[in-house]
């Protein structure tokens, strides 16, 4: 299911690279005024809705989707169009579990398009199956119906739905819920999870090819392998050191910096090698904090530090005047960065090293999903670094 998972990521990755037309309209905001704005009308976003399967028999598609969430976002942070790089938004349903409301289709919205990477992979992290009826047509007319997914034709919109029951089941003829995918020009991937033959025959297949999405089979119960490195002792020395140029602010500071340690906790439950594809993650363009980290809120024209107020500040700050704030955050935002560069650099060693150490033949499936993203995303004309 990992594998899975990183399909998913993969292609949205391809409708990042779709809009690149936007440039970013940055707006200011007092302190005391910080809210979460919406996504710049023209700025392109890859936007990704996963559907997921937690039913009883999807603890394996569930655990390889924790595993790969940081696979995923590292392909994607490598999307270019033009010469932007686009937003990552994730959005993640559940359905087919017997604890939801059977009435609404036994069906969940877990979060919303998001692109706080932390939120997600907790709410990945909080997911559990039970048995319950798969209704795949009716999951993704919800998310269609639930979500914003704009009118901005240069971002790339995508929906990767996961499950192993017939594509049929459920009062909502998935042919119906594909119509309306179109109109709204999202692209419905489907990932069986068992025999690729009876996926087709079970028409999961078919639910993709009505949006031109891809159609994937995948083991769900296949172990994620992740491969050791010499680079990932230092890669994680850094991101303890990348922790502490964050400056939380405001209500949620001191929240989210304890959630930021809980998911580096949570990736490390998994391998030392998935907590070192994490770092590189908060390493890359696509980790953002400006509603809770000075650094970003400033650097991102968020907070205007002149209009701070005292009580919203940490205590290292309180007290402080303006300009000994504007140093203190200066020099944790050049501190960052070079932290960042590090990793960077280290990382490129490391992947070199595991692209010589990889078994291709027992990755054959993520390969593929890798080049279908591609593909898919070369009709927005998105490129990869």
């Amino acid at each position: 299911m990992k594998t899975y998972f990183k399909t998913v990521l993969l292609c949205t990755t391809l409708a990042v690279f779709t809009s690149c037309k936007a440039e970013n309209k940055k707006q200011t905001i007092a302190l005391n005024e910080t809210k979460t704005l919406n996504p710049k009308p023209n700025k392109p976003f890859i936007k990704v809705a996963l559907l997921l399967d937690t039913s009883n028999s999807m603890d394996g598609l569930i655990d390889q989707a924790k595993a790969q969430l940081w696979d995923i976002v590292n392909e994607l942070s490598y999307a270019k169009c033009g010469t932007n790089k686009p937003n990552l938004e994730i959005a993640l349903y559940e359905y087919g579990n017997d604890r939801l409301n059977g009435n609404e289709g036994y069906i969940r919205q877990v979060l919303g398009f998001s692109d706080d990477l932390d939120d997600i992979s907790k709410e990945l992290f909080s997911l559990r199956t039970n048995g319950g009826e798969e209704y795949c047509g009716q999951v993704i007319q919800t998310s269609l119906n639930q979500l914003n997914w704009g009118k901005n034709a240069d971002d790339l919109k995508l929906i990767f739905i996961a499950g192993n029951e017939p594509f049929t089941q459920g009062k909502v003829n998935y042919k119906d819920a594909a119509a309306n995918a179109n109109e709204k020009d999202v692209t419905v991937n489907t990932i069986f999870c068992g025999n690729y033959n009876q996926g087709v025959s079970s028409f999961w297949q078919d639910g993709a090819q009505l949006t031109q999405g891809d159609y994937m089979a995948i083991n769900q119960d296949k172990t994620t392998v992740h491969i050791a490195s010499p680079y990932d002792d230092a890669i994680l020395i850094l991101n303890n050191k990348l922790n502490n140029t964050y400056v939380a602010y405001g209500a949620k500071g001191s929240r989210k910096i304890a959630l930021q340690e809980e998911q580096d906790m949570n990736a490390s439950s998994y391998s030392k090698a998935n907590a070192v594809k994490r770092t590189v993650s908060k390493s890359s363009h696509l980790y953002k904090n400006k509603s809770w980290d000075l650094v970003d809120a400033v650097e991102q024209e968020e907070v205007i530090i002149e209009n701070i107020n005292d009580d919203e500040l940490p205590t290292e700050l309180k007290g402080k005047s303006k300009s000994e704030i504007k140093a203190y955050v200066d020099s944790k935002s050049k501190e960052r960065e070079r932290i960042q560069n590090e990793i960077s650099k280290l990382n490129a060693k490391r992947v070199a090293y595991i692209s010589k150490h990889k078994n291709e033949q027992a990755n054959n499936l993520e390969n593929a999903m890798t080049h279908a993203i591609k593909e898919q995303a070369k009709r927005k004309k998105y490129t990869w670094e």
